[in-house]
């Protein structure tokens, strides 16, 4: 059977197999799949899962409150009220998932990390 890898980072799992749990904490990649025993350690997505999950998080946000903003024109400390932990909820939310498409598509695409010293 074929997997997904895709798929398997969206569901936070291993993209080599499928099963195996793909973070030990909140955003903590793991060493090796406890299942497939394959090697993450040389992977690093740095900021990039963040950089995604800002603009798209902030872009539902804040088009969502501009526009409850031109039709019903509620007071500030409401949109306030709505929209932070709106954000944040869809920030937590998104980071995983986002995080591990990172990991995923390192692995499919292997790619490997650049030594400074090599410039």
């Amino acid at each position: 059977m074929r997997i997904n890898p895709i798929r398997a980072g969206l569901l936070c799992r291993c993209p080599n197999c499928g099963q195996g749990r793909l973070f030990t904490g909140f955003l903590k990649v793991t060493d090796r799949c406890p299942v497939c025993e394959f090697d993450f350690s040389g992977m690093n997505t740095g900021d990039g899962a963040a950089i995604f999950v800002m603009q798209i998080a902030g872009g539902i946000v804040v088009f969502g409150a501009l526009f409850v903003q031109v039709a019903y024109n509620p007071p500030i400390w409401a949109m306030l009220a709505v929209a932070l932990p709106l954000v944040a909820g869809l920030a937590l939310g998104l980071m995983r998932p986002a995080k591990g498409v990172m990991v995923a598509l390192q692995m499919r695409n292997k790619a490997a990390q650049v030594n400074n010293d090599d410039f």
